[in-house]
């Protein structure tokens, strides 16, 4: 079974039913859900989604969408050798890019899954996006 790391702006697309974005988002945690694929998501990304969810939801109205999303994926815990390596590592001009990345080094994800993919050119996985990785499966 296929390890992806889902990076945040997915998990938004997902949650905010972004245009046009929403419907691979929707796609890939569908996957998941019937045990096709494992996500794995970042912490970090947890707090950030939380973040975006309180701009348009109660507090626990957010929590209760964020407890749904964590039975469909792994998440994965950020340590010192992670953050250690993403603040030494030149080539990521976003911080939370090379946590994401070294999150998915450190976890043996297989793919990076993101919209952003010009912020992941210079890395050891592929990086692809949702529709590009439903295509290929």
């Amino acid at each position: 079974m296929k390890k992806l790391l889902i990076d945040t702006n997915i998990i938004i697309d997902l949650l905010a039913k972004r245009e046009p974005f929403y419907t691979e988002a929707a796609m890939l945690f569908t996957l998941a859900d019937k045990q096709k694929l494992t996500l794995c998501v970042s912490s970090l990304s947890f707090a950030n989604v939380n973040y975006i969810l309180l701009q348009s939801k109660k507090a626990e109205e957010a929590k209760q969408i964020l407890r749904k999303l964590k039975l469909i994926v792994d998440v994965l815990s950020l340590d010192e050798k992670i953050i250690g390596l993403a603040l030494n590592d030149n080539e990521f001009r976003d911080f939370e890019d090379a946590l994401q990345y070294y999150s998915a080094i450190e976890s043996s994800a297989e793919i990076i899954i993101t919209r952003n993919l010009k912020d992941f050119q210079k890395v050891k996985l592929p990086v692809m996006s949702a529709a590009q990785y439903l295509k290929s499966v």
